[in-house]
């Protein structure tokens, strides 16, 4: 029986664990039949030691999503590789230590700036670099945690997720004439790298331990995959600006 990826060639950011969901996003996708390639920055050597990981071999290539020359010439390789792309995945966030942990107050504008570029204007930048690559329409789909509310020590990557979920509804609007599909999944919180740099991080978390109608485990990326996947498939063909939650229910849970 043929997965719902079956025939898809599918570009993947941010595999850097084996805890992260872009790893099991992976993982899923090419069990689903997909055609993968990697992307990392600052350490392609990293990524290749986790893809060996993975069920089958996957491409590494070096993508820093700031670096204008790393964007232009992006197309050539994956194009040389996959021939073309029928799915994005963005599976990057970053933000300098001082503009989390309690200190929204005091971060200066240069660290606002480097979250707000690296987490949320990236996801044009990523899609824009592809777009020649996706001839026959596809999905981009991205990450995101929950930006409706103020989280405990997340400060500044609050607002820079806010931004990366307008950043996909216009994405959404502007693209779907060329049949491409923008959309977020809104994960729960997950133990991989980019959580050990949040300092305080174990305070955020702990919300889930009590709010959780479906039982979270932080272990767990794969159901977060799964959603990722989901979204790549031809099983939401007019499906688009939309964040689909794989939190266990904490975001629709009252006071």
């Amino acid at each position: 029986m043929s997965g719902i990826l079956e025939g898809k060639r599918v570009l993947i950011t941010g595999v850097l664990m084996e805890s992260s969901i872009a790893f099991h996003t992976a993982k899923v996708a090419q069990e689903q039949g997909a055609e993968v390639i990697l992307t990392a920055f600052p350490r392609p050597t990293l990524t290749e030691r986790i893809a060996r990981k993975l069920p089958k071999p996957a491409k590494v290539i070096e993508l820093d999503v700031t670096n204008d020359e790393h964007l232009n010439r992006l197309a050539d390789v994956v194009g040389e590789e996959l021939g073309g792309l029928d799915g994005v995945v963005h599976s990057i966030g970053f933000a300098p230590q001082d503009a989390l942990g309690g200190n929204f107050l005091n971060t200066p504008f240069e660290s606002v700036a480097t979250a707000m570029h690296v987490s949320a204007f990236s996801l044009k930048s990523l899609t824009m670099a592809c777009l020649p690559l996706m001839q026959n329409g596809g999905s981009v789909v991205g990450l995101t945690f929950d930006a409706q509310y103020a989280w405990p020590q997340y400060d500044w990557m609050g607002p820079a997720k806010a931004a990366l979920e307008a950043t996909s509804r216009y994405l959404a609007r502007d693209l779907g004439e060329q049949n491409i599909r923008c959309n977020l999944i809104s994960a729960g919180p997950i133990g991989s790298m980019a959580a050990k740099s949040i300092p305080g991080f174990s305070e955020l978390a702990d919300v889930w331990n009590h709010r959780s109608p479906l039982e979270w485990d932080m272990a767990d990326p794969e159901p977060a995959g799964r959603g990722v996947v989901a979204l790549l498939s031809d099983f939401f063909p007019k499906t688009t600006g939309e964040i689909v939650h794989v939190d266990g229910g904490v975001h629709m849970m009252g006071a």
